[in-house]
C-alpha cells in the first residue's frame, strides 16, 4: 500500500469517527438514547465521503507539483 492510499484511509476512519462521536453526543445531549446502527453508519458514510474528498484533494496537489517541476 502506497503513503496516499494509507492518508486516504486514515483521513476517512479518522473524520468518519469523530462526526459519528458528535452526532452521538448531540443526540445523547438531546435525550436521545446511544443507536450503534446509526454511529456505524454515520461514521460509514461521512467516512466514505471524507475519504473521497481527500483522494481528490491528493490529486490535486499531486496534479500541481507535477505541472511545476515540468
Amino acid at each position: 500500500m502506497n503513503t496516499q492510499t494509507k492518508a486516504i484511509i486514515k483521513s476517512g476512519l479518522f473524520s468518519g469517527i469523530v462526526y459519528a462521536g458528535l452526532m452521538a453526543g448531540f443526540d445523547y445531549s438531546d435525550g436521545e438514547d446511544f443507536r450503534i446502527w446509526r454511529f456505524i453508519l454515520n461514521a460509514l458514510f461521512f467516512g466514505i465521503f471524507m475519504g473521497l474528498m481527500t483522494r481528490n484533494n491528493l490529486k490535486k496537489q499531486a496534479d500541481k507539483e507535477k505541472n511545476k517541476t515540468e
